[in-house]
C-alpha cells in the first residue's frame, strides 16, 4: 500500500497546483488581459492529469477500503483549488492511522 499511497499523493500534489494555476492565473489572465495561452496549455494538462489523479485515488481506495465521504472528498479534491491539499493531509493521516475504513469522528472497530 505505500506504493500506492506515494503514487496518490504525488498526483494530490501535481494535480492541486495545475488547478491553482489554472484558476489563478489562467483564468484571470484570460478574462482581464483577453490573453487564453494559459488556459489553453494548462486546462488540457490538468484534465489529463486529473484522470491519472482519479485512477491513483480509486487504487488507493480500493487497497485501504475507503468510506464513501472519503472517495467523494478525493474526487472533489481535483476540482476545488486547495482542496487537494487538505484532502491530502487527511487522507494519509487516516491511512498512517489504519482507520480507512471509517467515517470521520468515528472510532474504528476492532
Amino acid at each position: 500500500m505505500n506504493a500506492s499511497m506515494r503514487r496518490y499523493r504525488v498526483m494530490a500534489y501535481i494535480v492541486g497546483v495545475a488547478l491553482i494555476i489554472l484558476v489563478l492565473v489562467g483564468v484571470p489572465l484570460q478574462y482581464a488581459a483577453g490573453e487564453s495561452i494559459v488556459v489553453t496549455v494548462v486546462g488540457p494538462i490538468h484534465g489529463i492529469l486529473y484522470i491519472i489523479y482519479l485512477l491513483s485515488a480509486l487504487d488507493l481506495a480500493r487497497r485501504a477500503r475507503f468510506s464513501i465521504p472519503q472517495m467523494i472528498a478525493m474526487v472533489c479534491a481535483g476540482l476545488v483549488p486547495f482542496l487537494a491539499f487538505v484532502v491530502e493531509r487527511w487522507i494519509t493521516s487516516q491511512v498512517e492511522k489504519g482507520s480507512a475504513g471509517s467515517s470521520p469522528g468515528t472510532p474504528r472497530s476492532q
